[in-house]
């Protein structure tokens, strides 16, 4: 039993799963070129927006014929657009093991109104993605942040389905292979596995979403802010840096900043081997610990992002109370923020793994879990 505390800290304790960590590289200084106090419709502001457009483009393998937009309101703000802007031509298939998955079924279900069948799995399970639709349209989360549950591959997605796939990517976009040519609208934000700030979403289109946009008007209004087509046809500006509202010029330039770093490790490839590496820490850990475990019961479908624990010990009278007392131990100490299970997630531990974070990190962090959990279970034993 570990009642000392370790020797070493992590260097940076931010384990947050959204806002996540900056890249090891950051300074604010990088941030000097931003056009600040010019109009984002200026040549300069384009020019930027446009950079990261194609940059993302460049990182991430998307095919030249999908369209990549800047939007507001961050991943929530992305897919919500697409769904109202799209759904409601044919039956759809909502698809939750988390709590963003459910939140999209809420919008299909109670606001739009949908003919949905909905698909859902407890918290550290996943739904049988082969078991769906394909010929309607499909709303689906990539990577459960919340549960850590992720979808290990896109095979079962058939390539001549008559539906659209709708992915939420955000926490998997920059640490897992996304197969484009299965997924028709994807979504993330800046937030996460990049290090971004918070506030505007990626909105990525397969041609088949493009002509579902210029061949269906849904039937309800659609306010503004979600209206991606004029006149019947594509608003192809939002698609080259004419956003639909105004963008924060120093968070582009922030994300053009996280961007030029991961292609300077060398790219997609290696922040997919860092947040596996850094997944890999957690595993060791877990294999030689008998009172915690993965939330995600399967290992072929445990994310290499949000790594979501929960214990198993016994003598844990509360599990909630526990591990929220875990938590505020490792905060108080400085050497982990930000960990605790989201809210309507079962009670456990959530530490973010991408690559922005360093495997020393992890490393350092992994002792003083065990220090945090024999503490708790010590004060525990005085308190009964």
């Amino acid at each position: 039993m570990t009642t000392e505390q370790p020797a070493t800290r992590p260097a940076n304790p931010r384990f947050s799963s959204g806002p996540c960590a900056k890249n090891p590289a950051f300074t604010l200084d990088k941030l000097a070129d931003a056009p600040l106090g010019r109009s984002h419709r200026a040549a300069v502001g384009k020019a930027r927006l446009m950079a990261a457009i194609e940059t993302t483009r460049e990182v991430l393998g998307i095919p030249d014929d999908y369209r990549i937009g800047i939007v507001p309101a961050s991943d929530t703000g992305a897919f919500e657009m697409a769904m109202w802007s799209m759904l409601g031509q044919r039956p759809v298939e909502m698809v939750a093991w988390e709590s963003f998955g459910a939140g999209w079924v809420t919008d299909a279900v109670k606001q739009l109104k949908l003919d949905a069948q909905v698909h859902e799995a407890d918290y550290g399970q996943i739904v049988d993605m082969a078991a769906l639709n394909y010929d309607n349209d499909v709303c689906f989360t990539w990577n459960g942040t919340t549960s850590g549950v992720r979808v290990p591959s896109g095979e079962v997605i058939p390539a001549d389905r008559a539906g659209l796939t709708l992915c939420d990517a955000t926490s998997a976009a920059f640490a897992q292979e996304l197969p484009w040519d299965k997924l028709d609208v994807t979504t993330f934000s800046w937030q996460k596995v990049l290090g971004g700030e918070a506030a505007h979403g990626m909105l990525i289109l397969s041609p088949r979403a493009v002509q579902r946009l210029e061949s269906y008007t849904p039937p309800w209004p659609l306010p503004k802010i979600f209206r991606l087509t004029k006149g019947g046809k594509l608003n192809e500006g939002i698609f080259e840096g004419a956003t639909i509202n105004t963008p924060s010029m120093l968070a582009v330039e922030d994300y053009l900043v996280a961007l030029d770093w991961t292609k300077s490790l060398g790219g997609l490839p290696a922040m997919i081997a860092r947040a596996d590496a850094n997944t890999a820490v957690i595993a060791r850990f877990v294999e030689e610990h008998d009172w915690i475990a993965f939330l995600a019961a399967d290992p072929a479908t445990r994310s290499n992002t949000s790594v979501c624990l929960k214990f198993t010990d016994d003598r844990i009278a509360d599990g909630a109370a526990f591990a929220k007392a875990v938590a505020k131990r490792l905060e108080a100490e400085g050497v982990a923020f930000d960990i605790g299970a989201y809210r309507d997630a079962p009670a456990g531990l959530r530490i973010w793994c991408g690559g922005t974070v360093e495997t020393s990190d992890i490393e350092a962090l992994m002792p003083w879990l065990d220090w945090a959990f024999n503490a708790e279970i010590e004060a525990q034993k005085a308190a009964a």
